[in-house]
């Protein structure tokens, strides 16, 4: 039978590169990173870029830094921002030692992070009244877990090109030292002093990174 296609698709947890999108009923793996988005307004997408995340001052799961796997539920945040100033980043989350919250009330639901956990996880569709939604939600305890990866959403063309600008100057000059490369064509982060290898694919010739989780000719 002929093959009409060539090229590949993989997945994986994300414990070995980042960048991947895995399904939001899907569990966080202890100590994988995972691609997640966060809402936020134009002014504090600047800030962010530029000065990476701050703790919240509290929120259903207590201090952290809210992200979820969901598009849809980064979209609706701020909650009262007017769309028309809604930015959605698109970041790279490290969850380290996770804990599932699935119930209201739930004993560790603000003090997962005094017992040892990282990220608080609230699984969708698990019907807690504070999450009407149904959305999958997390919350990081330490910022510099959360790193911008780059521009998921933004209210016009020229915002969206503006703060890709700034994601593209902070990831050149180290945001201050802290913030790696990222691949322009896998969208993984690259390794102090180690570019992916960019080659052309020997099918169709198009531009592709080898560390790619897939790519179709076409």
């Amino acid at each position: 039978m002929p093959v009409h296609f060539s090229g590949w698709e993989v997945e994986d947890d994300g414990a070995s590169f980042t960048g991947v999108l895995l399904k939001a009923s899907q569990k966080p793996k202890d100590h994988g990173v995972y691609t997640m988005y966060h809402g936020t307004n134009v002014a504090s997408a600047r800030l962010i870029i530029a000065n990476g995340f701050k703790q919240s001052a509290g929120g259903m799961l207590g201090k952290g830094v809210y992200v979820s796997r969901s598009m849809t539920k980064a979209s609706s945040y701020p909650k009262g921002c007017p769309h028309g100033d809604r930015v959605v980043l698109e970041v790279s989350a490290r969850l380290g030692r996770v804990k599932r919250i699935d119930v209201d009330n739930h004993p560790l639901q603000l003090t997962w992070s005094a017992q040892g956990y990282d990220t608080a996880w609230v699984p969708p569709n698990c019907n807690m009244k504070s999450v009407p939604s149904g959305l999958e939600e997390d919350c990081v305890f330490d910022p510099n877990r959360v790193k911008v990866v780059c521009i998921a959403k933004a209210p016009n063309a020229t915002i969206e090109q503006e703060l890709q600008q700034l994601v593209a100057g902070s990831s050149t000059s180290g945001g201050g030292g802290s913030a790696p490369d990222v691949c322009s064509l896998c969208k993984r982060m690259t390794q102090q002093g180690s570019q992916h290898i960019e080659q052309p694919c020997w099918k169709c010739g198009k531009k592709i990174c080898i560390l790619m989780s897939k790519h179709f000719c076409p």
